[in-house]
């Protein structure tokens, strides 16, 4: 089974920074997509950034520019790194993460959620 930890969720005053980490853990084959989404109260989930293996990186209109959301394959981690940040970004942030079993059947996991919090 696979495990997503994440941290660095937290308080900050609008116009701050945060970084999150989330490091995947298990018996897996590959790692293909990581990425982080958010749900604020009241609003459906939604996507926040996205990195596949080559790199590639995918994200919401409303984060370009300030967030940057990153990768070590070598820990099986993904990291979004959140400037500039407003009191909009409020939200549970949760790390998402799919790819291959050894047995080549396709995974993919959840985290518990980090809680981000930005005062104005």
């Amino acid at each position: 089974q696979v495990h997503l930890a994440e941290s660095g969720g937290g308080l900050v005053q609008a116009g701050g920074s945060l970084r999150l980490s989330c490091a995947a853990s298990g018996v897996i084959f590959s790692i293909d997509t990581m990425a982080w989404y958010r749900q604020a109260p009241g609003k459906q989930r939604e996507l926040v950034a996205s990195i596949v293996t080559n790199g590639t990186t995918n994200y919401a209109d409303s984060v370009k520019g300030r967030f940057t959301i990153s990768r070590n394959n070598v820990k099986s981690t993904v990291y979004l790194q959140m400037n500039s940040l407003k009191p909009e970004d409020t939200a549970v942030y949760h790390c998402n993460a799919g790819g291959l079993r050894l047995s080549r059947a396709s995974w993919s996991a959840w985290g518990q959620g980090t809680q981000v919090t930005v005062s104005s």
